[in-house]
């Protein structure tokens, strides 16, 4: 696990740098099983309507989807991990499992993980890294990922590179977790979350190095609004390299930060204790204590 870098034969090998993909069974034969997979369909950023809503996408490598079993209903079968392997779709690993029956079934792999592992999903299984429980028999203060906010909807929190949450106390039928983005929220005993966290935690540090690898990606250029002409963007013109003149926004003038995302009527909000740090929330915070 670790960041490779090259000679700088060129502008690109200078400034860019790849994984090494140390935790990868098979470095040079990474091909998914068959029967775990389906197409994958480029969308451009296009919705149902052929309309544009999400900028700067399109072109890139064709990928095939892995199936990912974000549910472990398995219970008390033991499965043998047979190789790591990379996933374009998504910033973590992948572990491919075989139970006890001959099925195979893909997970995120958890840091730690390697072939000829052995883990179990259940509610009186060992808790350690790989194996999936029920919050209600988690011990308190374990590191955990792949949580469920539902009970069988699914692993929904916590699935990125390097992605920890850790379960802070129990009281009744709620569990209180700690996400990585600092924010305290309850959740029913009765989902279930998988121990450990999550591997390849240099995907961070990994920089592109050049535009063809992000076209590679599906990312088109994005152009910034302070680049363009007053007729095409509010930031636009201004003699020499100015800085805009404004807060920052939209093609169209509506303001991009400072705003509120989360809709006021979330059923869940009441279940947040404690909002993610942001900036905003640490200049007030600043502002209190003087």
């Amino acid at each position: 696990m670790g960041v490779k870098l090259y000679k700088p034969t060129s502008p690109g090998r200078r400034d860019g740098s790849v994984n090494d993909y140390a935790e990868i069974t098979y470095k040079y034969k990474n091909r998914p099983c068959k029967k775990l997979t389906e197409p994958l369909k480029k969308t451009g950023g296009r919705n149902h309507h052929g309309k544009i809503t999400s900028w700067h996408r399109g072109g890139g490598n064709k990928r095939l989807y892995r199936i990912i079993d974000f549910k472990r209903k398995l219970d008390d079968t033991p499965a043998k991990v047979l190789e790591i392997q990379y996933d374009p779709n998504r910033t973590c690993h992948i572990a491919l499992l075989e139970y006890d029956g001959g099925e195979k079934k893909y997970i995120l792999a958890p840091l730690g993980l390697k072939a000829g592992d052995i883990v179990e999903s259940g509610r009186k299984v060992e808790p350690k890294a790989g194996n999936c429980m029920p919050l209600s028999a988690i011990p308190v203060g374990m590191t955990i990922h792949n949580i469920e906010m539902t009970a069988g909807q699914g692993g929904k929190l916590v699935r990125t590179a390097g992605g920890q949450a850790r379960l802070m106390a129990r009281e009744g039928h709620w569990a209180t977790i700690q996400l990585p983005s600092g924010e305290m929220r309850q959740v029913r005993v009765e989902c279930r979350a998988t121990i450990g966290q999550l591997g390849n935690l240099d995907h961070q540090n990994v920089k592109l190095g050049k535009a063809g690898r992000s076209r590679h990606l599906g990312r088109r250029p994005h152009v910034r609004g302070k680049a363009m002409n007053p007729v095409a963007h509010p930031l636009g013109g201004g003699e020499g390299r100015s800085n805009g003149g404004r807060h920052p926004c939209s093609a169209w003038g509506r303001l991009a930060k400072g705003g509120r995302t989360r809709s006021p009527r979330a059923r869940s909000n009441r279940r947040i204790l404690r909002r993610r740090i942001t900036k905003s929330y640490g200049e007030a915070k600043l502002r209190r204590r003087k």
